[in-house]
């Protein structure tokens, strides 16, 4: 069911890979509730997805760059402009890799050179964005920025490993921006921490299939899916949470505030 909460509206969506994808399923949520949008992704992404079926489904053109090379936001940022006429009104980050995850190099034995590049490609890229939007007056005045992060941020999930690192830094930058950009031009910079989600990115983490029991018998309301996850990406893209920023908002069925459940009690008894 649409509102029309982002009617009048233009965005920026990163990081939709295939249908599984949270940026793909957030895409169409905010052309359904009544935006227009440019979608982007890297280059090699480009030709690993299906980004071209979405775009179709959206009306979109579709602007590749690279988050680690800042002449590529520009282009992107240079591109959407001619496309809209002017600025964006939000920008969705849903950006991450590790080489250390995807080749399971135990977290204690990192190479230094992926973690760089996995530093890069899923926190730096936010500052980079935020950075290259704020030079080139990017986002409109109350405009509003939302990345994706995850709890292995805060707490210990073996397996997640540096890419717990990265979502710290990811949210960090998240709040610093956030006030600049907040006493600048009013535009506010929050981060969603999901559910674990069963997406293309997330099958590459070694346990992941547990991480997502676990949570299903730890959350009261259940794990939050992609879709709803969407949903609630477009109440703040939305003027409903104008005064929202700086946040990291767990959006997890109230995972993030339970110690033990019933479930999980049961099933450690039983063995």
């Amino acid at each position: 069911m649409a509102y029309n909460l982002l009617q009048g509206k233009k965005g920026i969506i990163f990081g939709a890979l295939d249908e599984k994808s949270i940026a793909w399923k957030t895409a169409l949520r905010c052309v359904e509730e009544g935006a227009q949008i440019v979608l982007t992704n890297a280059p090699i992404a480009l030709r690993m997805g299906e980004i071209n079926k979405l775009a179709e489904a959206c009306d979109a053109p579709v602007i590749p760059a690279d988050v680690t090379v800042t002449a590529d936001i520009e282009n992107l940022f240079e591109g959407t402009k001619e496309h809209f006429g002017g600025g964006v009104d939000f920008i969705l980050h849903s950006v991450g890799m590790s080489l250390n995850v995807r080749k399971s190099i135990p977290y204690t034995n990192s190479n230094y050179d992926f973690m760089h590049k996995t530093l890069d490609i899923s926190a730096m890229s936010l500052h980079r964005i935020l950075q290259v939007a704020m030079k080139q007056d990017m986002i409109n005045e109350w405009g509003s920025v939302v990345a994706l992060t995850y709890i292995a941020a805060q707490r210990i999930f073996p397996g997640y490993d540096e890419m717990a690192d990265t979502k710290a830094m990811l949210e960090s930058i998240a709040r610093n921006f956030g006030y600049q950009y907040g006493v600048k031009k009013h535009v506010r910079i929050n981060t969603i921490s999901q559910s674990p989600t069963r997406t293309t990115a997330g099958g590459g983490i070694k346990g992941f299939n547990g991480f997502i029991d676990f949570a299903e018998k730890m959350s009261p309301l259940g794990n939050a899916d992609a879709d709803q996850c969407a949903d609630y990406t477009v109440t703040l893209f939305s003027d409903l949470t104008k005064m929202v920023t700086m946040q990291n908002l767990f959006h997890d069925g109230g995972f993030s505030n339970v110690g033990v459940t019933q479930p999980v009690i049961d099933q450690m008894e039983k063995e």
